[in-house]
């Protein structure tokens, strides 16, 4: 989840201080990033992406 932060903020403020702020090493967020989707993340995503279309289809009620 923090490298998840730190990966949504990287544009806005630089990678260092999002780890410095969010205890993280700088190393560690790269490693998250070079690793492959797993198969539960894969499977959140389908879930929320059907979750979010339902809602839109509701017409957001």
């Amino acid at each position: 989840m923090k490298f998840a932060f730190v990966h949504s903020w990287r544009h806005r403020w630089p990678v260092e201080l999002l780890c410095r702020v969010m205890d993280v090493s700088e190393r560690g967020y790269r490693s998250w990033r070079s690793r492959p989707i797993s198969r539960r993340e894969r499977t959140d995503m389908k879930v929320l992406a059907h979750i979010r279309e339902q809602y839109r289809l509701s017409l957001g009620s």
